[in-house]
């Protein structure tokens, strides 16, 4: 049973580490900015010497591209993506693509002919991190967003996303539209501590999280903070902070997979002897079955209401609704089939962070693959994994793309 060269994959890995590392030994490599253009070019540098072919299209989206027998057959995918975010870890999205190319130059190493083409992609703008929102050019390929859409964002300077393209040289001519596509895998770090506190190798995902976000909007009445007793007071912290425990309470309530959090809060008018008038906060629910989300929504709408109580109204406004991915039996068949003759150990797993894969898969068969990292950090620049769990997840990769791609 063939594995690939671990020692070749972790220096890959930390070639790209270089490209846009930081003092802290992270690393900012954000979409279609200089660093991101290097490492496309180092990426196609190795693809080419591989004897591969590297095709680019109009989102700056790159296939590479290791022949089968027969061209007419669709093709099996891998990839994930080179950018990160500010300050972000070696391994988020760059281990899926480096993985992918070391399986392709294994296959070139063992002289293994495939039946189907083995398509390797880098996709752009996946963390979103620059331009808004996250997963822009595997949506734009997969249908989910219009070309146009993805080519207006722009980052906080203006540039736009087809500027920026320009800018660094790839902005293809090849429309960025889906080809027929036999299956999908995509290797990525965990970004969570289960694997690692349950001494697991591998995860095996079955499911994405959907995700429902909500802008709330808390208005009570501003008085003076030294003048105004107690029993008088509208005050919309307090009751900001009521809603805060009860959507912390939502949350638990719908354990294991279920998230509740709070990311932002405004508060005016934000000053010391005020009592604030209004809080405008967000709310996100994430869990992997669409009725738990509606539980979890008329939950909050629910709690909103109870603050009437406190003299406070309260306005609930969904702004985003992400519904939940259930990922292919079969590819994950593979994958088991994989773990199983490696003779590593695995758990089911649903992924609780969006990926480009989660696009991909409304459209071709897809799973997903994970391998610990350190205490579950990610997008941060202590983000770590181990050369043995790297090594693991890659042997799961190749042979998992390569039962799909002797597929007839």
């Amino acid at each position: 049973m063939i594995r690939v060269n671990a020692e070749r994959l972790w220096s890959t890995l930390e070639m790209m580490a270089q490209i846009g590392g930081t003092p802290a030994g992270g690393v900012t490599r954000l979409a279609l900015s200089e660093e991101d253009r290097i490492a496309r070019n180092l990426l196609r540098d190795w693809a080419l010497e591989a004897g591969l072919s590297c095709e680019v299209d109009s989102m700056g989206n790159m296939f590479i591209r290791r022949a089968g027998k027969n061209p007419a057959l669709a093709p099996v995918m891998t990839g994930s993506h080179v950018d990160s975010q500010p300050l972000g870890g070696n391994y988020d999205g760059i281990y899926g693509v480096m993985a992918g190319l070391e399986l392709l130059r294994t296959l070139n190493d063992n002289d293994v002919e495939t039946e189907r083409d083995i398509v390797l992609v880098n996709w752009t703008n996946e963390e979103g991190a620059r331009f808004a929102p996250a997963m822009l050019s595997s949506g734009v390929w997969s249908g989910q967003f219009t070309q146009d859409f993805a080519w207006s964002r722009a980052d906080k300077q203006g540039i736009t996303v087809s500027e920026a393209l320009g800018n660094i040289g790839y902005r293809g001519e090849t429309p960025a539209r889906a080809f027929p596509l036999h299956a999908c895998y995509e290797l990525h770090i965990e970004q969570g501590p289960i694997l690692e506190d349950d001494a697991i190798d591998i995860g095996l995902v079955r499911a994405a999280m959907g995700q429902r976000w909500f802008t709330i909007t808390l208005d009570g009445f501003a008085a003076h903070a030294g003048t105004t007793p107690m029993h008088s007071r509208r005050d919309a912290l307090t009751a900001f902070a009521e809603l805060a425990l009860k959507v912390e309470k939502i949350g638990y309530q719908h354990e294991p997979d279920g998230r509740a959090t709070i990311g932002m809060a405004q508060i005016t008018p934000n000053s010391r002897n005020v009592v604030p008038s209004r809080v405008v906060c967000s709310v996100e629910f994430r869990h992997p079955a669409q009725s738990v989300l509606e539980a979890m929504e008329s939950a909050l709408h629910t709690a909103a209401e109870h603050l009437a109580a406190r003299g406070v109204t309260a306005t609930v406004e969904r702004i985003f609704d992400y519904a939940p991915i259930a990922f292919d039996a079969g590819c994950l068949a593979r994958s088991e089939n994989a773990v199983a003759a490696l003779g590593y150990s695995s758990k089911p797993m649903v992924s609780g962070a969006g990926h480009d894969t989660c696009y991909i898969s409304k459209i071709a068969p897809a799973s997903m693959i994970f391998i610990p990292c350190v205490k579950g950090i990610s997008h941060n620049e202590a983000e770590c994994i181990y050369p043995e769990w790297s090594e693991k997840g890659a042997n799961v990769l190749l042979h998992s793309v390569l039962a799909a791609a002797q597929d007839v």
